[in-house]
């Protein structure tokens, strides 16, 4: 989930609650909080805690809630997962380590720690493309061999041969999950079990139509939607994530159009392109 903001820069509890009604009423499959989406870096520690609390008081167990717990300090992270109540959340999702660039038994050492602190089940969280280091298959699938309650990865590295590699040999009942909406079809087919969305902001219930036709073998129907979609994959990027649905939901009427700094909306060009895309989408239901 993004985080709405006012005008004024604060968060935007009704407009967060419109997002969360919206997405209930269109059947969404679990929440994502205090993701890389979210726009988490540029937010208090009160203002996280607070939006995490009056997610779960909303959706009141309807659905599964993740909640983004991360970071370059092993200490800290580990500090918040022992102290902070996380009453309410079903699993939390934690990225590899950025800017630190630490080797692969680094990694696995921080996930560890991770692992053997968490009173949730651990979702790791590969993403090269921001965090600079790549978690190899070979670490993610000791991570998953060696503890129970790392039970799922969210693998955004776009590297097919790797991902099918963990595919293969991990554990049954640990799970391989998109971190890319433009290839999670593909990625389905090898085996992959679900997404975490961008994309699904905007639209949860036609991008989740996606993911359950093509995990139900009903690949006809997935790529008639996926294809639709091929434009606004790309455009969502454009000016950076969540500049681009953020402009999407503007235009749906969900929000104001406004993100911190050092994140600013995406140039008027895009924004128009994003219009006219919706248009099209919209007048093909």
């Amino acid at each position: 989930m993004i985080t709405p903001f006012q005008t004024t820069g604060e968060v935007d509890y009704s407009a967060l609650t419109r997002l969360l009604d919206f997405h209930l009423q269109n059947n969404a499959d679990y929440f994502l909080v205090m993701g890389t989406n979210a726009e988490t870096p540029t937010l208090t520690s009160s203002e996280q805690k607070e939006i995490t609390r009056f997610v779960i008081e909303k959706v009141d167990k309807r659905v599964p809630i993740v909640l983004g717990i991360g970071g370059n300090n092993t200490r800290t992270v580990v500090e918040r997962l022992q102290t902070e109540d996380l009453k309410g959340v079903d699993a939390i999702l934690s990225a590899v380590p950025y800017y630190n660039k630490p080797s692969q038994e680094g990694i696995y050492q921080h996930y560890k720690a991770i692992a053997q602190a968490s009173p949730a089940p651990v979702v790791l969280y590969n993403v090269p493309g921001r965090t600079v280091v790549n978690m190899t298959a070979e670490t993610t699938l000791r991570l998953a061999h060696d503890f129970n309650n790392v039970i799922a990865i969210k693998e955004a590295s776009g590297n097919l041969a790797q991902i099918s590699t963990i595919i293969k040999y991990k554990p049954e009942g640990f799970q391989v999950i998109s971190g890319d909406d433009a290839i999670t079809l593909p990625l389905i087919s090898l085996g992959v079990t679900g997404v975490f969305s961008v994309i699904g902001n905007a639209f949860p219930k036609e991008f989740g139509q996606m993911v359950h036709s093509a995990l139900s073998d009903d690949y006809a129907t997935a790529l008639n939607i996926h294809q639709k979609f091929l434009e606004l994959y790309e455009l969502l990027f454009a000016d950076g994530s969540p500049a681009g649905v953020k402009s999407a939901l503007h235009i749906m009427g969900y929000i104001e159009n406004e993100l911190r700094l050092p994140l600013v909306p995406a140039r008027v060009v895009t924004y128009e392109k994003i219009r006219g895309v919706l248009q099209e989408v919209k007048g093909e239901r």
